[in-house]
């Protein structure tokens, strides 16, 4: 798993590449850690259109991440494709939770637009 971050206004974006995992899911979580340190405001954007897989660990990293960012009042957008991940926050009922967007400029148009 490949994990960047970097500050993009009005919000700080992850790119993830490769199957979010037992064995990707530390790096996710670390690399979220650092990004939601530095970011100021709270507004992530996660892109998960390059992750073919998801397992219960990985849901639970991005479950904990969006409880957190709540709690400090933040906003948490994952740019999905169509495919395996929304399809299983479709069947957890999690797609009532996440908001989501097909594309990293909508995602940052909609967090503009909040603003």
């Amino acid at each position: 798993m490949v994990v960047r971050h970097w500050r993009e206004e009005p919000c700080t974006v992850l790119h993830v590449v490769g199957d979010l995992d037992v064995a990707g899911a530390p790096r996710l979580r670390a690399e979220l850690e650092q990004a939601l340190a530095a970011a100021d405001p709270l507004n992530v954007v996660v892109d998960l259109t390059e992750v073919p897989f998801c397992d219960s660990v990985g849901l639970g990293v991005l479950v904990a991440t969006l409880n957190h960012i709540q709690d400090l009042h933040g906003r948490m957008i994952l740019v999905l494709a169509p495919g395996m991940i929304r399809h299983l926050l479709t069947i957890t009922n999690l797609d009532r939770h996440f908001e989501t967007s097909p594309s990293l400029t909508e995602a940052r148009a909609a967090l503009e637009n909040a603003a």
